[in-house]
């Protein structure tokens, strides 16, 4: 039983392209949140598409980006300002800053230009900080 007055938390990836790694946290974020979280991605110079590699990563465990509506989109003052946490991962000082929200930097290796094989290993990473996040923003979620 849940409590509608309890607010989800919002959360914003920010990377450069939003082709990668914002886009499979954010993934992961809704995989394993659901419901209890509200999720964003955006670039500072978004792409034109989402790195393949990355696509078929994350395919080869069953989420499919594609399939979810996912797509590079622009990072926007409205979207820092909604978002309860903003992670940023090597998007420099693209990022807005707004007082009163938690930020973090996930120092992470960017996958643009590399095959699968290296992609894999930042996906593991990300997920594994996605659940260790969501310990933090929901206690009660289970964690894999």
């Amino acid at each position: 039983m849940t409590d509608s007055s309890i607010r989800c938390p919002e959360v914003l990836f920010v990377c450069v392209h939003n082709a990668g790694r914002s886009q499979m946290a954010a993934a992961f974020l809704a995989h394993h949140g659901g419901d209890r979280v509200i999720v964003r991605s955006a670039g500072s110079a978004p792409a034109e598409d989402i790195n393949p590699a990355v696509v078929e990563a994350m395919n080869e465990i069953g989420i499919d980006l594609r399939a979810a509506g996912a797509t590079p989109k622009k990072l926007s003052d409205a979207a820092v300002e909604a978002s309860d946490v903003v992670i940023t991962m090597g998007c420099g000082d693209a990022c807005p800053f707004y007082p009163g929200k938690r930020y973090e930097d996930w120092k992470l290796d960017d996958p643009a230009g590399q095959g699968v094989d290296s992609v894999r290993p930042i996906r593991d990473e990300i997920e594994r900080r996605i659940l260790h996040l969501l310990t933090e923003l929901l206690p009660e979620a289970p964690t894999r």
